[in-house]
């Protein structure tokens, strides 16, 4: 259960992130054409305002198209409607306006002959896969001429567009991070005993949950003094006084080594202090923490360009293991690992690569510069070496999280 709890997580952070772009667009004129809840294709959909929602078949995150991210070319239409070209040879003449009036960048002429066209192969006897193909292009060239396309936008609108998304997890993460504080955050250990392990000397021992241990072989101190006694009892027997329901019992047992960090234990833990703070401290303390973990995360990138910190990567596995574990410890601990996770999203995105957001943003800056646009070959052979780090990196990470399961 733990594990799809924590898969759900990953997934609602990465539905914000799509939600991010989605709502921003929408802000800006730019008018998304889908928005979908999980991936497609869809198990139900439905048109509103020009705009088709869903729920996806794929249970991850979330799904949005915004219109016209690249310039069109007049070539664009070949690979869609070659099938249907085959199928009814007379549909090339009709094609040829729309791909002239591209090359010449008259767009409103283009959209034109894309409805033209578009009534040609409605009327052509052409089977379902050429139809479906064609229909698929002309849409995509429609959307990539019309007065809403991405790339047509101006820098401020193209660039707020794509921000939004990683704004809108590290938002969550100050968010989450906030909540944390107010509902407290661990100080220090206390001498209450919180758990006993089944099976441990602690148990066979008669230590019980809510016991406060006062003294080790007579030595008080603080928990963290009463640990240490215990650890460095080398396996002989010790005496815990500890105070049950007002009154004060000696119990006698012998520390067991435990081999995944070679230290003696009795097997309990102690509970912990906690320190709540109110809103406007804890939204202080979430910026602090999120700007904190912002430089760790960089400088971290940083070594792993070096050739160091290859085993600080984690995949999608590493991720999923380490949300489930929290949710055994309790809610703000799964809540303060969501928040790290959703900025970590949030700064992986912003990396100057394409596919992702960053590498957008940069191209958008780019265009700005030079006063024209990118052709799209451009951001293909650049989105290529993008995916392939990106690629990278997740099989690195994948490669840590299954040594790490495997103890190795």
């Amino acid at each position: 259960m733990n594990v799809l709890v924590a898969i759900g997580g990953l997934a609602f952070l990465i539905l914000i992130h799509e939600a991010g772009h989605f709502f921003t667009a929408l802000a800006v004129k730019m008018r998304p054409r889908k928005f979908y809840i999980f991936f497609p294709p869809a198990l139900a959909k439905w048109h509103r305002n020009g705009i088709e929602y869903g729920i996806g078949a794929i249970p991850l995150g979330g799904y949005v198209k915004i219109p016209g991210m690249h310039k069109p070319a007049a070539g664009d239409l070949d690979a869609h409607l070659e099938p249907a070209r085959k199928e009814a040879p007379s549909l090339a003449e009709a094609a040829a306006p729309v791909e002239q009036a591209l090359t010449d960048e008259r767009y409103e002429d283009a959209r034109t002959a894309i409805a033209a066209l578009h009534t040609r192969v409605d009327r052509a006897d052409l089977s379902e896969g050429a139809r479906r193909a064609a229909e698929r292009g002309l849409t995509e060239v429609d959307d990539a001429v019309s007065p809403e396309a991405y790339w047509r936008a101006t820098t401020w609108k193209r660039v707020a567009v794509i921000l939004a998304g990683p704004a809108t997890n590290y938002l969550f993460a100050v968010l989450a991070l906030a909540i944390v504080f107010m509902l407290g955050v661990p100080t220090g250990a206390t001498r209450t005993v919180e758990e006993v392990a089944p099976g441990s000397p602690a148990a066979a021992m008669g230590l019980q949950p809510g016991d406060e241990i006062v003294a080790v072989d007579g030595a008080r101190g603080e928990s963290a003094d009463l640990a240490e006694a215990i650890r460095g009892s080398e396996g002989q027997q010790v005496t815990l006084t500890v105070e049950r329901g007002g009154s004060q019992l000696e119990l006698e047992g012998t520390p067991r080594l435990d081999p995944a960090d070679d230290v003696y234990r009795l097997g309990f833990a102690f509970g912990l202090d906690y320190e709540s703070y109110g809103p406007l401290e804890s939204f202080g303390r979430a910026f602090d923490a999120t700007w904190e973990v912002t430089k760790a995360i960089g400088s971290s990138l940083g070594r792993l360009v070096t050739g160091e910190g290859r085993e600080e990567v984690a995949s999608v596995v590493g991720i999923t293991q380490v949300s489930s574990e929290s949710l055994d410890v309790g809610f703000r601990y799964y809540l303060e690992v969501l928040a790290f996770i959703s900025l970590s999203l949030a700064l992986l995105n912003l990396l100057p690569l394409l596919p992702l957001d960053g590498g957008h943003i940069a191209f958008s800056i780019a265009e700005r510069v030079r006063g024209r646009a990118i052709p799209r070959e451009a951001y293909e052979r650049f989105s290529v070496v993008g995916i392939a780090l990106v690629l990278l990196l997740f099989v690195i990470g994948l490669t840590n999280d299954i040594d790490r399961l495997s103890g190795g």
